[in-house]
């Protein structure tokens, strides 16, 4: 059996209004996901990285 939880990474690929582009940066994946920005921390922007974790996004450093 796998973990409980398991962690993906992204970059944010653009930002269009209500939403935004994520790729996957962990894997080789072309396809990018939309994701509500309302899902997302605030500070968002362009070419930053994220970490998906339980359920939740935060920024990664």
């Amino acid at each position: 059996m796998g973990p409980l939880f398991e962690t993906w990474h992204y970059v944010v690929d653009s930002i269009n209004g209500d939403y935004a582009e994520l790729k996957r940066c962990d894997i080789e994946d072309t396809e990018l996901k939309l994701v509500a920005r309302a899902l997302l921390p605030a500070e968002i922007y362009e070419g930053c990285k994220l970490k998906y974790e339980m359920m939740q996004y935060t920024m990664e450093s």
